[in-house]
């Protein structure tokens, strides 16, 4: 997939042209995106700089046993955010090879229940997640004492926005049609950006 970002030598109104998928999304919900972008870069620093830190700190005899926690924290957040951001971009959970092969309604059919099938699988996150999210208060973390429902947390969350953005696919694809502007209509766009600068 083409990147989000501007290229060099395009203006910024036409830069969005170059993601493939973005007929597909809200220009409302692109500040989310690069939200949750920059909580999965945290997160991904802070469990590679934790497990780092605990390596030390056991090799020189001395381990914090708290880092652990720490760790195990970064870890799960950074799954469950970049679960909802690859939803988003069509990253994952999702048969591209097999959709983008067909045109016409047998592409309208496989591409809703994909998203159909991902739509389930995110209700059940926010549903049993909240559960385990409730139960989680009458389960502490060792050595901290930290309820396990701020380890729960994610999961609900991230189901929502999987929701979202899988809403928002189907909103568009049925509006626009999954397969997007053809490569000539997106190059033209393209070229038109070029003479503007």
């Amino acid at each position: 997939m083409l990147s989000h970002a501007p290229a060099s030598n395009v203006s910024p109104r036409y830069s969005l042209v170059l993601d493939r998928q973005r007929h597909l999304k809200w220009v409302s919900l692109d500040w989310l995106e690069q939200l949750l972008m920059v909580m999965c870069g945290i997160a991904l620093a802070g469990f590679s700089a934790t497990v780092f830190f605990d390596v030390v700190t056991r090799s020189l005899g001395h381990p914090v046993l708290w880092v652990q926690e720490v760790t195990t924290t970064f870890f799960v957040y950074g799954i469950f955010i970049g679960t909802a951001v690859a939803a988003r971009r069509n990253d994952h959970l999702y048969l591209s090879a097999i959709s983008e092969a067909m045109r016409g309604r047998s592409r309208l059919a496989i591409e809703t229940f994909n998203r159909v099938v991902i739509f389930g699988a995110a209700s059940c996150m926010v549903y049993f997640g909240f559960i385990n999210f409730l139960q989680g208060f009458g389960s502490f973390r060792m050595p901290s004492m930290t309820p396990l429902a701020t380890l729960y947390a994610p999961i609900p969350a991230s189901g929502a926005l999987v929701a979202l953005f899988t809403i928002e696919q189907l909103v568009n694809g049925w509006r626009h049609g999954f397969a997007g502007p053809p490569e000539e209509a997106r190059d033209s766009l393209l070229h038109e950006g070029d003479a503007g600068l």
